[in-house]
């Protein structure tokens, strides 16, 4: 194995959430959707906002990568959605796989070969792919975080969870 595929591989990882940390997929699992949009005690955001706030993050980085025309987005009202904001269960679903569909995205420009991970991504102040990846890796693996918090709080784990 080359240090190359060794590196790919390590950020594959980071992207997946595994490791140390809790993937999305085990983190979403099992939701109950009827409190999706229920606010746990002393907090501003639902489940809801708070997975579309990871998407919305994820989806922009995933964007700053690709699209050599990409244009800031402002913080933070295009990264969460409206306070008051309620989702459908259709809007639960499309943010979840949203999600997932972009990750793997991330995950197909990392494996390729091609993707030069340390080179410059043109028209940004020196930043790279790799730092792109360090970047949502690190978000992603905070909120998923606070999201399997946020279900312990509010009591939405499954009963028989043994995690």
């Amino acid at each position: 194995m080359t240090d190359d595929d060794l590196l790919r591989g390590e950020l594959i990882a980071l992207i997946d959430g595994v490791d140390a940390h809790m993937t999305f997929g085990d983190a979403v699992a099992g939701f109950p959707i009827d409190a999706m949009n229920r606010r746990a005690p002393n907090v501003s955001y639902t489940p809801w906002h708070l997975l579309e706030h990871l998407r919305k993050t994820q989806a922009d980085i995933l964007d700053y990568i690709v699209n050599r025309s990409y244009i800031d987005l402002d913080w933070p009202e295009d990264y969460w959605p409206a306070e008051d904001a309620t989702a459908t269960p259709e809007q639960w679903t499309a943010t979840i796989d949203g999600f997932l569909d972009d990750a793997a995205a991330l995950r197909a420009i990392v494996s390729d070969p091609a993707t030069d991970l340390t080179a410059t991504i043109p028209g940004t102040p020196g930043h790279t792919i790799l730092r792109e990846i360090r970047v949502v890796g690190d978000h992603n693996a905070y909120h998923v975080g606070e999201f399997a918090s946020l279900r312990q709080v509010m009591g939405t784990w499954p009963g028989d969870r043994t995690e």
